[in-house]
């Protein structure tokens, strides 16, 4: 089955001061982000703010990253949609441009039973040979993928893994004690990695690998290799950062932090807004503390 790393990347979409794509940024970051950790990119998730982007600019960066850093690293093209036929069209015109796989979210805003987001998803999966990775982030789309649906999803034989920000090692848990041993569980939120990793999780799709995709690699490398008090540690020494870069909306901070460190990824677009004084103050301390700066 499909193996699209142990770290994933988020990755921020960049913008220029007038908030258009800024494409040479974003070589420049998936460059960085696959030489600093990262085994993939994932490009217009969340992080990259998919839902303020048109789908020509969505595969403006799709094919910007897949041939900056394609073969260096797995590229998945975020292409759900709370419209299964725009999901469908997104994902078969990623295909056509290389990508290693796409990652879909559960449709946001109407609200689909478990049966609409089965069909869904199953629909999506079908229309494509590369692999799927559902996505569950029921905070933002009000939605809840259940273990028993995304066992049902894993008989599709595309659908190969789930990243999992329902923020509960139970459902975690249960997630692994129903899908079959190749199914891949990544945590969608980066305090949750370690715990994810211990009742059988595969890795993170991360923001924080934007500034510390080394020392989260470390992490899953010490945990998998048995030492868990290191892994442990190095989770203790990453906490502060993870929990700082949600501190507002993301991608909010970590957009704030990159410019920090050199990596200007331009602000926001409405209806986000930048970062205020007193939480870029409040990052600045963080990255200090994590020697970023």
């Amino acid at each position: 089955m499909t193996d699209f790393g142990r770290v994933l990347t988020a990755m921020v979409s960049p913008f220029d001061k007038n908030r258009e794509l800024n494409l040479p940024m974003a070589k420049k970051l998936a460059r960085h982000l696959v030489d600093t950790g990262s085994d993939g990119l994932v490009v217009c998730g969340t992080t990259g703010e998919a839902p303020t982007l048109s789908k020509a600019e969505k595969l403006e960066l799709f094919r910007t990253v897949v041939d900056e850093v394609g073969g260096r690293a797995t590229v998945v093209a975020g292409t759900g949609s709370y419209s299964t036929a725009e999901a469908v069209a997104l994902t078969q015109a990623a295909e056509k441009l290389g990508m290693d796989g796409v990652m879909l979210v559960c449709p946001y805003y109407n609200k689909p039973s478990q049966e609409g987001l089965y069909q869904h998803f199953k629909a999506v999966a079908e229309s494509t040979n590369l692999p799927v990775m559902v996505y569950n982030i029921p905070g933002r789309t009000a939605v809840n993928l259940l273990p028993e649906t995304c066992a049902r999803l894993a008989a599709v034989k595309n659908v190969v893994a789930v990243k999992e920000a329902g923020g509960s090692t139970d459902q975690a848990t249960e997630l692994r004690r129903v899908l079959p041993d190749y199914f891949h569980l990544y945590s969608g939120d980066d305090s949750m990695t370690l715990p994810l990793l211990a009742v059988g999780g595969k890795g993170v799709v991360s923001v924080a690998a934007h500034l510390v995709g080394k020392k989260i690699q470390e992490m899953i490398n010490a945990f998998t290799s048995g030492n868990i008090t290191l892994a442990a540690k190095l989770h203790a020494g990453l906490f502060p950062l993870i929990k700082g870069l949600f501190m507002t909306t993301n991608p909010v901070p970590v957009k704030a932090a990159l410019a920090m460190v050199g990596l200007n990824a331009g602000p926001p677009r409405l209806p986000l807004v930048e970062a205020t004084e007193q939480e870029k103050e409040k990052l600045r301390g963080l990255l200090r503390e994590a020697q970023l700066l």
